[in-house]
């Protein structure tokens, strides 16, 4: 650890004031120098600490309205000047320009302004220029200026100061400086962001929160990290830290529950929903999820929509499970699903996400629009002489929701609000049917009157003769294939019905 370098004055610019009030006293206390602008120097001066503007320093007004106040040689000389510099020092005394050993700034609220849906000019004012170019500036000379980049670190600036007699090691103010890039790279890509999207001018560019380490990635030999805040999206109530496959899966099984409104609960393993079904009340919701494929929810990743009761809690307990993620548990429900001290639960908090998804792939990133069309019975068109029930529409629909979500090549089979049989990840369309049908019967489901759904069109009509031998009733595909007359045919003759969407839901 470095020597620690006392901090004799500090330059204070900030639009959120909300935990600066012990900093700025605990600076006047240790006899630090004062100088900040507009709002946050009355704010200071309210608090009875005296404070130095900066306009007394440059001997010129904030002008434009406030577009231009710390732009200004002896504002940015103090922050950028190296103090071992002979030649610095000596230009210093001859400008008279004072050393600023600490710098605090918090930005305009770009990204809030933007989400509030406020106009274009008011949109423009919230980019920030000085505080900006203080940050980067303080950043820039590290080795002898603490930058504070953001209102969410003032507490750790407080420890720091308070642990330090007011002053910081350089290893403390690079530690800050990393901070400020990190800021500083975030605002641009936001504005850029907006920008890219007033203009048609495309390049990518994403930034997001703070690094989480995890305890490996995919695999034991391969490193793994999540970067962004997970606490905006559940609290974790109870059990062990959450592995990379364990956000795979949740990832997938958001996706999925976000689609039901009904009491409804899944089993998601591998990012693919093994279990699936929606009743008046959660337990049998529960239980005829779990009936879907018992065997493929050992060790699986539970969500429902609902809060968990106790009766629904007591029937989960009887299954070993790594994750559950439901909008609150009854007191006693939490407390029985907490008699396991590794299980992870979960309580969700917001599933308000961006509209994009990109991968990184071979020298790049692909990026897209999520898929979040989802069918409604005005969506459906009958292309056979039969049509399908009422009954059958709705499973045709919730079916498609699951297909929806699951790796194609996917067929999804449903009867009365349950999945009772998958097949995903297939390198076939037919060899994905055989798998669902084989599972169905399997864990002893009844498939006549059943209905399938399909990720995509059928090349021939092999899919839909299987499924008639099968017991299936009813299907629902996007259609698209040049020998789609051949499925209607086949349906036809069979007395199946069955819809197209003109809608494919590829998921690799």
């Amino acid at each position: 650890m470095s020597e620690r370098k006392p901090i004799r004055s500090a330059l204070i610019s900030v639009f959120h004031k909300e935990g600066l009030e012990p900093v700025v006293k605990l600076l006047h206390q240790s006899g630090v120098a004062l100088f900040s602008t507009g709002g946050t120097h009355q704010y200071i001066e309210s608090l009875g600490i005296p404070v130095k503007t900066v306009e007394s320093l440059t001997e010129y007004p904030s002008i434009l309205g406030g577009r231009v106040k710390t732009l200004h040689p002896k504002v940015f000389g103090g922050i950028l000047a190296r103090r071992e510099s002979p030649s610095d020092r000596e230009e210093m005394q001859q400008y008279g320009i004072p050393d600023f050993d600490l710098v605090i700034v918090d930005l305009y609220p770009f990204e809030k302004t933007v989400a509030s849906g406020a106009e274009h000019q008011d949109i423009i004012e919230k980019i920030d220029i000085g505080g900006i170019s203080l940050i980067r500036a303080g950043a820039k000379n590290y080795r002898d200026v603490l930058i504070v980049p953001d209102s969410r670190h003032y507490s750790e600036l407080l420890e720091i100061l308070t642990a330090g007699g007011c002053a910081a090691t350089e290893e403390e103010r690079l530690r800050f400086a990393a901070y400020a890039f990190a800021m500083s790279s975030h605002y641009d890509t936001a504005i850029f962001n907006h920008f890219s999207a007033l203009s048609g001018y495309r390049e990518f560019r994403f930034s997001t929160g703070d690094a989480h380490s995890l305890r490996y990635g995919e695999n034991p030999h391969q490193k793994g990290e999540f970067f962004g805040n997970l606490e905006d999206v559940f609290v974790q109530l109870h059990g062990k830290e959450l592995s990379y496959n364990n956000l795979l899966d949740l990832e997938a099984a958001i996706a999925l529950i976000r689609e039901f409104s009904e009491p409804t609960f899944a089993i998601i393993k591998h990012n693919n929903a093994c279990g699936l079904a929606s009743r008046e009340r959660l337990v049998d919701a529960w239980n005829a999820a779990l009936e879907g494929d018992p065997v493929s929810a050992f060790g699986g990743v539970l969500i429902t929509n609902k809060v968990v009761d106790e009766a629904t809690a007591t029937e989960i307990n009887k299954l070993f499970f790594e994750i559950i993620l439901a909008p609150g548990y009854e007191k006693n429900a939490l407390e029985l699903l907490q008699t396991k001290k590794n299980r992870v639960i979960l309580q969700a908090k917001s599933f308000d996400f961006q509209d994009k998804q990109f991968r990184s792939l071979l020298n790049g990133v692909l990026q897209q629009e999520k898929d979040i069309r989802t069918e409604t019975p005005d969506n459906l068109r009958v292309v056979t002489e039969k049509a399908p029930s009422e009954a059958e529409v709705d499973d045709l629909l919730f079916a498609n929701i699951i297909v929806k979500h699951s790796k194609s090549n996917a067929i999804v089979l449903a009867k009365n609000r349950q999945l009772i049989g998958s097949g995903a990840g297939q390198t076939s369309r037919v060899d994905a049917l055989k798998q669902a049908i084989d599972k169905a019967i399997t864990f002893g489901f009844d498939l006549k009157g059943s209905v399938m759904a399909s990720d995509a069109f059928f090349p021939f009509a092999d899919s839909v003769e299987l499924a008639h031998k099968a017991g299936i009733t009813s299907v629902i595909q996007p259609g698209g294939s040049v020998r789609d007359e051949e499925s209607i045919n086949y349906c036809n003759t069979g007395g199946l019905s069955m819809v197209f969407t003109g809608v494919r839901h590829f998921k690799h």
